[in-house]
Formats: structure tokens, C-alpha cells, sequence
């Protein structure tokens, strides 16, 4: 039993790690492709690193890829039929034991104007001038809004209480319309959108926890750093070549993000290394919940129809939190994406940690360093891989590894690691000489591709580590970069990925007016 269990360790590993080679997770599984607005792409967790949150971890999940800047006239919402929920294991267990679970309203207002000897509806989604007020949207004929709650014990049938906004005392939160365009948000000026959208980082009461934290929920600027195309055309790129000489596919891109800052008093228990991941659920009948694999991941397993309320996803409008199924999870990077067999792909993605010993055959044997052996020569370690085992599915001993842990797939953050700004951050984390970075959690800069094809190829056998070859997808990254829309590296600090605060992702781009792509 013990034998199977380091197994299961090491296959999400592997899986985390080839995962990473391909970027971010976008269109991962046959059956996500079908419900994009709940197609989880990337998932963060850290200290935060922001003057003055020092006592706070940084949760962001990002959903609805590949978002193109002029993706109108319906943008990019939140799928009402969809639970979106990000999990704390802080016992090692494999078990969430807190979830933060976030479900979307959207409003239509019908706007008409007169046409002739009628009122008629109008086909866009504004009709004048958005911002800069969080209020200034008599312009936008739909708009969207969230609710939040905190579940502690097991998603379903724990206690659910609802989170509010800690200045006026509402469970409803409002969220920024995407970034239409310039001439769509007040005064055709570009700096107008993210002044509207940083009125919506809302300060917020958590039940149970000493101290507030704060959300943010909207389009951001894609911060994920990958040389997709050539990568997925049987790596038609140079796995040794420069760490910066190739263009970043997804700098033209936006990306809905799920932003959570949270008092490490309150994510934390007796250990201080807490583990995390997200997912999404459809409800009952929604498109794209037939067959869903054969993981746990099928709520109705946990409870039934459990109809208690908003606070544990239920409410007027509301799929009961019961009914909804699984259809989407993501801790590291790219593990479903490039590890798991086509099979199991959206069995993954419908499973839990708990059950991951089911995809240990990937992990122990996995095909990516195969793969570069027959491209380009570079010798495969021998399987089966138990060195990946404590990046991806313990945590490192002595770094962030829980005690009496339980091999599972998750993201792992060692609480009392001090955080390093942004310009002193190491981009290879903790196999740079930075114990902040990825496997201890994972920051916005952090260059998990390399780091993990390096540990893929087996960085964590070598006898002389600081020799071992750089291997790289070419596309560079790290807390200050910028690289314009058509992804080449710039100076230019408009088009910088990332900011020192939160939500940490940046404005979105916006795609008119053409082609100048104003961050």
C-alpha cells in the first residue's frame, strides 16, 4: 500500500510537469472544450508580497481562456449555471477543509431605443460611456454580479456562511464589465479602465476569521508566459536553446480572474503548510455534465440535494449545491493537459485529490521525456520516476511538505516562508535559490515551464545541479516583464504583465482603438 501510494505521488508530478511544458491549462480535456466560461487555466497561491500584507495569502484562479480583445458583442461572463470554488487542505489530508465558493448573477436591463413609433432592444451590451464609478453603468445593458461564501469540512455538507462586503454589509458584489473598448468607458481614455476596475477590489468580512481580506472578480491581462503554437506541434522549438528567444502566444490575450486576499490565520491549522486547488461545477441539466468521467467529482456524491442556501451555493436563481456536477480542477499547471492519457482526461478534471492513486500509471511512466528523447536526443531518466514525488504530490521535506501528508495533486505553501518582491524574485523558484517561488506555492513571475521541464528531465537526480542543462520552452518570465500584444519582450511599461498589488495580473488589453492595444 505504501509502494502504491509514492506511485500515485510521482504520477502527478510527472503530470504537473509535462503539463507545464505545454502553458497554461486552456482546453485541457475533450469535454471542457464544450463549456469554456468554466475551463479553470491557472491557479496561484502565495504570500502576498504588497506593502503591507504581510499577514495575508493570494489565491487567484483564472477561467475562460484564450479571451481575444475584441471578443464582442457578448465578452466573456461567468457562466450563471456554475460554481466556481477554490480549496484549502490545511491538514495534509488530501480533504479540503475550507472552500471559498463563488456563483454568478448576471442582470439584462432590456435597453430600447426608439425606433419610429417603438421602443426597440438594442443589440449590444452598452449603449454609451462606462466608469469610472463603480455605479456609473446606467450606460450597460447587462450586468454582472457574484456571490461568496466560506464552507468548512467538506464542500457540501460542511457549515456554509456568506462572506460580505466589510463596508456595507452586502452578499452581493459587483463585477467590472469586461474591457469593451476605449470609447466604452468614460471619456475615450485609456486609464479610465483601471481606475474602474480597482473600485471593484472590495474589502470583505470572512465568518470565522480574525481579520478581513479582499476580492476582486474580472477580466485581466493573461499572465501566463508560453511559446504555445510551437510547443504543441510536437515541440517544434528548441528544448536547449535561449531561455528568451521565442514569443509569447498568449500576450494578445485576457483572462477572467477569481482573486481571494486572505488572512494566513484564517487558511492555516496546526501545520503551517497549507495546500490548495480549484474547480468548477455545472448544475444538473447544464451543458456539457453528461458522462462526466469517474472520479468523485460528481457533487451529488457528497450530500444529495442539499438545499440550504446561497452560503453553500444554492439561493434564488441557484443550482441546490447537491446538483452540481464537477467538470473542472487545476492545482499545478498543465497536469491534465500533457500528462494524463485522452482516456482520463475528463475523469481528472471530475476527480479529487483523495482519489488521485486512479492516474498513478501516468506519473510513474511518464511519455513527455520519451517524447524529447526520440525529438531531440536528450537521454529519458529510467522509469518509474519516485523523484518527482515530492514536488507535486508531498511538498519538498523540510520546505513545504505537511506532516503525516497524503500523496495527492495540489498546489503546497509553507506559510512562514517570507515573501521577496517582485524585483528580487528568482524566476526558477526554489531550484534558483528563491524558497518564495514554485513548488512552494506559486507566484504571477514564476517560470513553472522551465522549472518543471528541468525536473521532468531530471534535475533532482543530478549529481551537479547548477550543471544540468537549461532547458526551456524559450518564451521568458519573471515579476517584471512586459511583453507587448504581439509577444516580444518590450521596455515599454504599459504592457508589463504583472503589478505589485493586488489582484497582481494586470489591466486587460483592450482591442480598439486598433491596433495600439492599450494596457
Amino acid at each position: 500500500m505504501k509502494k502504491r501510494a509514492i506511485w500515485v505521488m510521482a504520477v502527478v508530478v510527472l503530470a504537473a510537469g509535462v503539463a507545464t511544458i505545454q502553458g497554461s491549462s486552456h482546453r485541457e480535456a475533450p469535454g471542457i472544450t464544450k463549456t469554456p466560461k468554466v475551463d479553470g487555466t491557472d491557479f496561484y497561491m502565495f504570500r502576498s508580497y504588497e506593502a503591507g500584507r504581510l499577514g495575508f495569502v493570494t489565491l487567484l484562479a483564472n477561467y475562460v481562456p484564450l479571451q481575444d480583445v475584441y471578443g464582442g458583442p457578448n465578452f466573456f461572463m461567468l457562466d450563471e449555471d456554475g460554481l466556481y470554488e477554490i480549496h484549502i487542505d490545511n491538514n495534509g489530508d488530501a480533504v479540503e477543509d475550507i472552500t471559498f465558493q463563488l456563483q454568478a448573477q448576471r442582470t439584462s436591463k432590456d435597453i430600447t431605443v426608439p425606433v419610429g413609433d417603438r421602443m426597440v432592444s438594442i443589440p449590444f451590451i452598452n449603449i454609451g460611456g462606462i466608469g469610472p464609478g463603480i455605479d456609473d453603468t446606467a450606460n450597460l445593458n447587462v450586468e454582472e454580479t457574484y456571490t461568496l461564501s466560506i464552507v468548512r469540512g467538506k464542500r457540501r455538507t460542511g457549515h456554509a456562511q456568506s462572506i460580505t462586503d466589510a463596508v456595507t454589509g452586502s452578499e452581493v458584489f459587483k463585477k467590472p464589465v469586461d474591457r469593451i473598448g476605449d470609447k466604452s468607458i468614460r471619456d475615450n481614455d485609456p486609464t479610465v479602465y483601471n481606475t474602474y476596475a480597482n473600485n471593484h477590489i472590495f474589502e470583505i468580512a470572512i465568518p470565522g476569521c480574525d481579520a478581513g481580506g479582499r476580492v476582486f472578480v474580472g477580466q485581466r491581462r493573461e499572465g501566463f508566459v508560453f511559446n504555445l503554437a510551437e510547443t504543441f506541434d510536437l515541440i517544434n522549438t528548441n528544448p536547449l536553446g535561449p531561455e528568451n528567444g521565442e514569443t509569447n502566444d498568449l500576450a494578445d490575450k485576457n483572462i477572467t480572474t477569481i482573486a481571494l486576499e486572505v488572512p494566513i490565520s484564517c487558511l492555516r491549522a496546526q501545520d503551517p503548510v497549507i495546500g490548495a486547488w480549484t474547480t468548477s461545477s455545472l448544475g444538473k441539466g447544464a451543458p456539457g455534465t453528461r458522462g462526466r468521467g469517474r472520479g468523485r467529482g460528481n457533487d451529488a456524491d457528497e450530500g444529495g440535494s442539499d438545499k440550504r442556501g446561497r452560503g453553500n451555493g444554492g439561493g434564488p436563481g441557484h443550482t441546490p449545491p447537491g446538483q452540481f456536477t464537477q467538470v473542472s480542477r487545476l492545482g499545478h499547471a498543465l497536469v491534465n493537459e500533457v500528462v494524463i492519457g485522452l482516456k482520463d482526461k475528463d475523469g481528472f478534471n471530475a476527480s479529487e485529490p483523495s482519489d488521485d492513486v486512479q492516474f498513478l500509471e501516468y506519473v510513474t511512466h511518464p511519455t513527455l521525456p520519451v517524447l524529447i528523447q526520440a525529438l531531440f536526443g536528450v537521454p529519458a531518466p529510467a522509469a518509474p520516476r519516485n523523484d518527482l514525488v515530492a514536488v507535486f504530490l508531498t511538498g519538498v521535506p523540510g520546505l513545504n511538505q505537511p506532516e503525516g501528508v497524503r500523496p495527492s495533486e495540489m498546489l503546497r505553501l509553507n506559510t512562514e516562508t517570507f515573501p521577496v518582491p517582485p524585483a528580487s524574485q528568482n524566476p526558477l523558484g526554489v531550484i534558483g535559490g528563491d524558497n518564495a517561488g514554485f513548488p512552494n506555492g506559486r507566484r504571477p513571475g514564476d517560470d513553472v515551464i522551465d522549472i518543471t521541464l528541468r525536473v521532468v528531465e531530471g534535475i533532482l537526480l543530478s549529481p551537479n545541479p547548477a550543471a544540468f542543462p537549461k532547458f526551456t520552452d524559450g518564451a521568458f518570465i519573471n515579476a517584471t516583464i512586459a511583453y507587448d500584444p504581439d509577444g516580444t519582450i518590450t521596455a515599454n511599461p504599459s504592457f508589463q504583465l504583472f503589478r505589485d498589488s493586488f489582484p497582481y495580473l494586470n489591466t486587460p488589453l483592450s482591442g480598439s482603438p486598433n491596433p495600439t492595444h492599450q494596457n
